[in-house]
């Protein structure tokens, strides 16, 4: 049963199957809603410019009607009136045409966006597979198709209907009005009825938008196997994993070695734990913990200490407090502060006597940890030697 449901599409597609699916081309659509934004743009572009267009057909039928007597002799000069009396009508329209087409260009921008691919230029012969051809056009989703065209049909028929049916009365006494007026009237009618069946339109594309949105989310559902294999193809081989980690654990350690000959101080456990700090007196900023570890990082640490001339300060509390309270590039909490500027006031008393300034500095004879800050250890108070 487990596996039954792990292969089941139940669950819904991850962001690198839809980034691959719009890869390829596969976004959704919907053709109704650019239909309806189509002829919306180009009934509003002919309203808005319905005067010139008026205009610039009287002139084309005005001037379809006269010709000179030569143009009745040759037929070039004919096609010559012809072709300047269509410029006049498709210069009228270009406005027109421009917003259709403009809108047309916007109108993926609705639902899926643009998409610029080339796959689809890649052969694929299935596609003149009659067998697959047969198996569409008996599909559901042309079932679908014929339904909806159907329903479209109807459903602008009867508007049609209904407002033919309101307007009868004005349509029959359009017959007894004047030329110009029922011209006019006309066109009244005609934009009204244009605008009733464009709304219908609309009315459909309000229930295809989400249609086509569940039914392209359902398109891409994925079983669970699809997605952890997904997800063990997005994080990787294991073993690399692990060889990068221990790569980037090794760059983090020779980094923090790079630091211990800047160090003024390593504090020691002495053999378990070696923490190197650093202080910078004109900083106005605690001493900042510059390198930390134990076992053979401990022991390496002391080693590169003692190769630079960094002093060695053997105090197990603080070296283990510090080692477990503060992170690397960290300053040191001021629960530790009289502890840490006690070794430090030595370190550098001790570096002043070695420059002939002073006198030998008295060794600390005792470092206090406050209570709680050292793991293992619970008096706090350990002899403090210099190495």
């Amino acid at each position: 049963m487990a596996e039954d449901s792990d292969l089941e599409k139940t669950e819904q597609a991850s962001p690198q199957r839809l980034e691959k699916a719009r890869e390829e081309g596969d976004v959704p659509r919907s053709r109704e809603l650019a239909v309806f934004v189509s002829l919306l743009s180009a009934g509003g572009g002919v309203w808005l410019s319905g005067t010139s267009l008026m205009h610039a057909l009287q002139n084309t039928i005005r001037g379809g009607m006269q010709f000179e007597p030569a143009e009745m002799h040759d037929a070039s000069l004919l096609i010559a009136h012809l072709a300047h009396l269509l410029s006049g009508v498709l210069l009228a329209f270009a406005p027109v045409a421009g917003v259709v087409v403009l809108v047309a260009v916007l109108a993926p921008a609705f639902i899926g966006g643009w998409v610029f691919t080339t796959s689809a230029l890649i052969p694929n012969f299935n596609r003149i597979n009659p067998m697959n051809g047969i198996g569409h056009i008996f599909s559901l989703q042309t079932l679908i198709e014929l339904i909806k065209a159907v329903a479209k049909a109807l459903l602008v028929g009867i508007v049609a209907w209904a407002v033919l049916r309101h307007d009868s009365t004005e349509v029959f006494g359009m017959l007894v009005e004047p030329l110009h007026v029922g011209l006019n009237h006309a066109a009244q009618l005609m934009w009204q009825a244009y605008l009733a069946m464009t709304l219908s339109l609309g009315v459909v594309a309000l229930i295809d938008v989400p249609y086509q949105l569940w039914q392209y989310a359902d398109k891409h559902k994925m079983t669970r196997q699809e997605l952890r294999q997904e997800a063990r193809e997005a994080e990787g081989d294991p073993q690399i994993r692990a060889r990068i980690r221990a790569q980037q654990r090794e760059m983090a350690r020779r980094r923090m070695m790079s630091e211990v000959p800047k160090a003024d101080v390593v504090v020691t456990n002495p053999t378990h734990y070696s923490v190197a700090l650093r202080y910078a007196e004109t900083s106005g900023r605690a001493p900042m913990v510059v390198a930390k570890g134990m076992g053979e990082v401990a022991a390496r640490i002391r080693e590169i200490a003692t190769e630079n001339g960094v002093p060695l300060m053997e105090a197990p509390p603080l070296a283990r407090a510090l080692y477990a309270h503060v992170e690397l590039e960290q300053e040191i909490p001021e629960a530790l502060y009289a502890a840490v500027a006690e070794v430090l006031a030595y370190v550098f008393q001790l570096r002043s006597w070695k420059q002939g300034d002073g006198r030998y500095p008295d060794r600390p004879e005792s470092i206090v940890v406050p209570a709680g800050m050292d793991p293992h250890e619970e008096d706090g108070v350990v002899e403090g030697a210099l190495e």
